[in-house]
């Protein structure tokens, strides 16, 4: 099956497999060196912390009760199939297609975590004096670039040759 993918699609699948590989890599690590909510400063605005998310980003719904993470979990799969189709679309256009490789292994990553643990391993945490970012993890971090690049790219446009 793998072999009558186009090169450039596997290229893209392979950037989001080292993703998910590095967030779980990070959160393995992380998850067998320090105690639940440990903080271990790093630089004097960012530690690392182990804390667990059971909702999405910055922690919304995190006491719905449980039924949020089989709702995470289909938005998450949702989400791959989507992503995945317009990666084989778009598997020619680098900006667009890196992008997406980001998105999908970021969010492939994090629903690994709430499938098998029922929760999200979150341990960067950036603060400063009175400010404090909610933690987060590698999975967050190419979700979030993955998405401003793909907001650069449509603001940015196609040339004529590449419009639909």
């Amino acid at each position: 099956m793998l072999k009558s993918l186009d090169p450039a699609m596997l290229k893209w699948l392979g950037l989001a497999l080292a993703i998910i590989v590095a967030d779980h890599v990070t959160k393995f690590w992380v998850s067998s060196t320090l105690d639940y909510q440990e903080a271990i400063p790093v630089l004097p605005f960012f530690s690392l912390v182990l804390v667990h998310n059971t909702g999405a980003a910055f922690s919304f719904l995190a006491d719905a009760g449980g039924w949020q993470r089989w709702f995470f979990i289909a938005v998450g799969v949702v989400a791959t199939v989507i992503i995945v189709r317009l990666l084989k679309r778009h598997a020619h256009e680098p900006r667009l297609a890196f992008a997406l490789a980001l998105v999908l292994g970021g969010a492939l990553g994090n629903v690994i975590d709430r499938a098998v643990l029922g929760y999200v391993v979150d341990f960067l945490y950036f603060h400063y004096r009175g400010f404090a970012w909610p933690a987060f993890n590698v999975a967050d971090s190419a979700i979030t670039v993955g998405a401003v690049l793909l907001i650069w790219d449509s603001l940015r446009g196609r040339p004529a040759a590449q419009q639909p």
